[in-house]
């Protein structure tokens, strides 16, 4: 890979980038569902937020190779798939807390609309806790770090809003 590439903190990055695109996807099922929470069944929900983010996982690993194919000409070698591997496997995390949840919806042990507004919780704080220590690590000024937070999460306000718009809700 690129030398700037295999860097531990441009690995760090790629994967945190990987996290929050699987933290929106993850979101976006679940805030779909919480609207239609009167027709379905909490395991199914818990394999279709596990399949979404399982598949944002895919595509960004597809998007790795192809964008190292179309920049170097070559295929990856052994080190640089495992590279590829460990940042696509850091989107699997965002699912973790919100199937454990799901998992106990499942199981009776507290109501699915319910078990839905605490994944939609942890999602938002998530990446609430993700842009905030990005901004934190700036070491810019005060103010300018409130009014980066305060970008990035209009920004991520419209991303949820997009995708909402684009399942009908």
């Amino acid at each position: 890979m690129d030398d700037h590439r295999v860097k531990p903190e441009n690995v760090r990055a790629e994967a945190l980038k990987e996290r929050v695109y699987a933290t929106f996807t993850g979101l976006a099922i679940v805030l779909v569902q919480v609207t239609n929470v009167d027709h379905l069944v909490a395991g199914r929900v818990a394999i279709e937020l596990v399949v979404g983010i399982l598949a944002i996982t895919a595509a960004g690993l597809a998007a790795d190779v192809i964008s190292f194919l179309s920049v170097h000409a070559r295929f990856p070698d052994g080190h640089e798939v495992r590279v590829m591997l460990r940042i696509a496997a850091s989107a699997l995390a965002s699912a973790g807390v919100p199937v454990v949840v799901l998992v106990l919806a499942a199981i009776g042990l507290v109501e699915l609309e319910t078990a839905l507004r605490i994944v939609s919780i942890v999602y938002v704080v998530t990446l609430g806790v993700i842009a905030y220590l990005g901004v934190r690590r700036t070491h810019a000024p005060w103010w300018k770090q409130f009014v980066a937070l305060v970008a990035l999460m209009a920004v991520g306000l419209s991303v949820v809003l997009i995708q909402l718009a684009a399942h009908g809700h």
